[in-house]
């Protein structure tokens, strides 16, 4: 029998934008995944349409390289707080973890919460400190700053003797002190530096490979024990249906196998395995069987989930259920009603809709989805407005057409039956002059300000505790205060007693007081006080929010107006109407926006903004109601 590959399983966890698609490019370019002449581009991993749109990650992929006689499967996880449900569940697949660190900003509140995930798992990481070619970088403080982390994470002893590696992703560098790419130009040369990820001024990423393979000990020798593997990822294919992904704990897995399958709720199915796929480089491949250690993907269950465990029919042996942390922000998603209804969708009644949330609740485990007191609309709570809106985002793309209301926090109760309310930690980075409005403006939102320090260079860093719903809608006003130079990250961190009272949106909006197409005429009558939506053609409804007042009110405006046709004309008066850009709203920026009595309407090709009663005399006979 041929001698067992050596398999090492790891993560690339850390903060948003801290690098961990571009050591991910490196460690694939410097291994021989790539042919020679192969168009490579950046993020390589990041293949969602709205992932590269973005820069972000968003869901946790696979990839495998090889090393020496080592295979080293590598998962690339998000860093965004609102995709946090991807990192919790690859947690039990990997043997150790690489945590990157920026070498400017030091750990972020993301940060703790991917690294406490894995010391929860017993993990062993590994620190790479990142982008030690800044101008601001301060090392040294930042490896005592992650030290200070793993201890308030209570790490055991072994945790604390973490390995440091510093290294610049982009150029594919990884090194074991900091003073060894001092000889390249680096620093105040780096902007004359092309990126390339496969390595620079007899520099590479190997010194990081070596750490991974004396730090880590290959995957025991499990194969003739009986088989058992536990699904942490779920994927689909239009020819061979529901896929399921995990690491082999113990035994092998071949295709056409029957085996048993246990469930979340104890139950346990007979079930025949149809292909197997592993890892080889970014691609899947067919093979026979797998062996103990390795992540592979099966088919030919059709209702496997996520937790299920695949084991020996002789041997039904959960592994146990992943918990995932509990959504914190919903809102809902109704059939959408207004006169443009159903002229750009293809997908628009409740029925689609309904379909699409039952699909994407098989692979997005964050999510829940809950029927309300009609049947054309969904209560969707998830783990955040980017993590709603990008669900959103996807299902226009893909032609539905529907309403969103404004995003709501999940309320709790406490053990006394008092109420609850999601807190989160946030984390401003602002220059000096700014300080006093945001804090001022936090502080109106009932956040609690818990640390201030100074960052060097003119700027602050200030440390917050504040509930969801106040920071809904805030991130505008941020970028306006601080003229677009500070930067906000938030971390969800518990729930805690409610807050009180948070004044929400001040401003008043300008509605719509027919249909018809808008005229340049009307607008520049009303842009006087009101900032506006639309522009000149663009084709409203009765109902429809065309702007935002200068006051508390709202305002019944025609922005599809007229000029009275004379015969009299004043010498080049029709010719100096000017007017102001109007303000276009992305999709989180419209749900940010929103108040309670609006919705969203979302098409293939328009965000619009309403009302939910279109109509001035609803909207007059629901407040009369209301205020009796």
């Amino acid at each position: 029998m041929a001698d067992k590959q050596k398999i090492i399983n790891i993560a690339v966890i850390a903060h948003v934008d801290a690098g961990k698609s571009t050591l991910v490019d490196a460690l694939l370019a410097q291994s021989h995944v790539f042919r020679d002449n192969e168009q490579i581009v950046d993020c390589v991993m990041d293949s969602d349409a709205i992932e590269r749109e973005r820069g972000i990650t968003i869901y946790s992929k696979n990839c495998s390289i090889m090393y020496k006689d080592y295979k080293i499967n590598i998962v690339d996880t998000p860093g965004h707080a609102d995709f946090s449900s991807e990192v919790e569940r690859i947690m039990k697949t990997v043997d150790t973890v690489i945590l990157l660190v920026d070498s400017s900003e030091g750990p972020m509140p993301q940060t703790r919460f991917v690294l406490s995930k894995s010391l929860a798992q017993g993990i062993n990481p590994i620190l790479f400190i990142n982008k030690i070619d800044k101008k601001d970088a301060r090392i040294d403080e930042v490896v005592d700053e992650v030290y200070e982390l793993f201890m308030d994470l209570e790490a055991n002893d072994d945790q604390l003797d973490f390995p440091i590696l510093y290294g610049i992703a982009r150029q594919g560098i990884a090194v074991n002190d900091p003073s060894e790419v001092e000889g390249i130009q680096i620093g105040e040369g780096a902007a004359k530096i092309r990126k390339s990820p496969k390595g620079y001024g007899g520099l590479s990423i190997e010194p990081l490979l070596e750490c991974i393979t004396k730090h880590c000990d290959p995957y025991p020798d499990t194969d003739d024990e009986p088989l058992q593997l536990q699904v942490s990822t779920l994927a689909y294919d239009d020819y061979i249906g529901r896929l399921g992904i995990g690491r082999i704990t113990r035994g092998t897995i071949k295709e056409a196998q029957m085996v048993s399958v246990t469930r979340g709720d104890g139950s346990v199915t007979k079930n025949k395995i149809n292909q197997i796929f592993v890892y080889r480089g970014l691609s899947r491949t067919v093979t026979a069987q797998a062996g103990s250690g390795d992540i592979e993907v099966v088919s030919g269950i059709p209702d496997i989930s996520i937790g299920d465990t695949i084991c020996d029919p002789d041997h039904p042996e959960s592994l146990g259920t992943i918990s995932i942390e509990e959504p914190t922000l919903s809102m809902n998603f109704m059939v959408n009603t207004s006169p443009f209804a159903g002229k750009v969708g293809k997908y628009v009644t409740s029925r689609h809709i309904k379909d699409r949330l039952e699909k994407e609740l098989e692979v997005n485990v964050g999510l829940l989805v809950e029927p309300t007191d009609t049947t054309d609309s969904f209560k969707v709570s998830g783990r955040g407005e980017l993590h709603l809106s990008i669900l959103i985002e996807n299902m226009r793309r893909e032609g539905y057409e529907l309403a969103v209301s404004k995003p709501e926090v999940v309320i709790k109760r406490g053990p006394d039956g008092e109420k609850l309310e999601p807190v989160e930690e946030v984390v401003v980075s602002v220059p000096d002059e700014y300080t006093g409005p945001v804090i001022s403006k936090l502080n109106m939102r009932k956040a609690l300000m818990t640390a201030m320090m100074s960052e060097g260079n003119g700027y602050s860093r200030i440390i917050f505790t504040a509930p969801t719903r106040g920071l809904m809608g805030y991130r505008s006003e941020f970028i306006n205060d601080t003229r677009g130079e500070g930067t906000m990250v938030r971390r969800f961190s518990g729930f805690e007693p409610w807050k009180g009272e948070i004044q929400g949106r001040i401003n008043g909006v300008a509605v719509a007081q027919e249909e018809g197409n808008c005229t340049a005429y009307a607008i520049f009558t009303i842009q006087e006080r009101v900032q506006m939506f639309v522009k000149p053609q663009d084709h409203v409804y009765e109902g429809q929010l065309v702007g935002m007042n200068a006051r508390s009110d709202d305002m019944v405006v025609n922005p599809c107006r007229a000029k009275k046709a004379t015969n009299m004309r004043a010498a080049g008066s029709d010719e100096t109407i000017k007017l102001t850009p109007p303000r276009t709203f992305t999709l989180e920026e419209a749900l940010e926006f929103i108040d309670d009595d609006e919705l969203v309407e979302v098409t293939p090709t328009d965000i619009r903004l309403r009302k939910k009663l279109l109509t001035e005399l609803e909207r007059r006979k629901y407040n009369n109601r209301m205020n009796r």
